[in-house]
């Protein structure tokens, strides 16, 4: 197998479905649909119904890296690595 090869197969599991998503976040499917319809996480849609989401965007995005503009925010205190979501996220 060739480099071409493992790096495709690395970045084809970068990209999952809300449910892995919700899965791996401990929220409901609803929730994921919901934060990316609200521009809260990235997603790529693909179909009118089918959507995917970049897995290390919207943990960057969850741990408020990214702009809503997909810009990246400078910050000044070090960022903590506990990416909760917050009550805000998911009303």
């Amino acid at each position: 197998m060739n480099d071409e090869n493992q790096t495709d197969e690395g970045a084809r599991h970068e990209f999952v479905t809300a449910r892995q998503l919700a899965a791996f976040l401990q929220v409901s499917e609803t929730t994921v649909r919901r934060l990316a319809r609200a521009g809260r996480i990235p997603a790529v849609r693909l179909t009118p119904r089918l959507v995917r989401f970049h897995l290390p965007t919207v943990l960057a995005a969850l741990d408020g890296h990214v702009h809503k503009s997909g810009k990246r925010k400078l910050t000044t205190a070090p960022v903590l690595d506990d990416a909760q979501l917050s009550f805000d996220d998911v009303l």
